[in-house]
């Protein structure tokens, strides 16, 4: 029996109700629809401190960026839904990066966590562009630290307008754009694998 592409779904927001968890857990929804070995991971059920190499150097890596290194690192795939920041991405996103990239040991391969896997990405936001300016920039670290791209992407605008009360996206265009990325998510993953 051929083995299921594991992937990692997670929005770099905290916030209950945030658009982008709803985006996320639709993609989640789909992943499983189409076959993969899916894993919705929310980043407030994991905090940790801002990233301070002083305090990685006395303590090393925080209970919770080990977790979440572990999670990466037996995943094929990501989905990263960023939320737009004044721009760019979501403190609470970069911080996970940045801890998870650290090496723990001297033989441990740099950014373990990252290199090869194949990503995804999405965004909502209330703007007219959808988050699109926070994608390019989250496009940016994950190329240069070893993660494939997918070159579709989505960011869905007025996003407080395209979910239902259950978390559904109300516009079918919007639904099965989500739906063609996921399913190239599988496929290039599973060619890659």
């Amino acid at each position: 029996m051929m083995k299921k592409t594991k992937i990692i779904v997670l929005a770099g927001s905290a916030r209950k109700e945030s658009v982008n968890k709803k985006l996320a857990r639709v993609a989640t929804k789909l992943l499983f629809e189409a076959g993969a070995d899916v894993e919705y991971i929310d980043l407030k059920d994991y905090p940790m401190p801002i990233y301070d190499g002083d305090l990685e150097s006395e303590c090393g890596l925080p209970d919770n960026a080990k977790k979440i290194k572990q999670k990466f690192k037996e995943a094929n795939a990501l989905v990263v839904v960023s939320p737009e920041y004044n721009s760019s991405i979501s403190p609470l996103l970069k911080n996970v990066f940045d801890w998870i990239s650290r090496t723990e040991t001297e033989n441990e391969p740099t950014l373990v966590a990252f290199r090869g896997k194949v990503a995804a990405l999405l965004s909502a936001s209330p703007g007219a562009l959808g988050g699109l300016r926070g994608l390019n920039h989250v496009r940016d670290i994950l190329g240069n630290i070893g993660v494939i791209l997918l070159p579709d992407q989505l960011a869905i605008g007025e996003s407080f307008k395209a979910f239902d009360t259950q978390g559904n996206l109300v516009s079918d265009k919007n639904h099965d754009r989500v739906k063609k990325i996921m399913r190239q998510l599988v496929e290039v993953t599973d060619s890659l694998n």
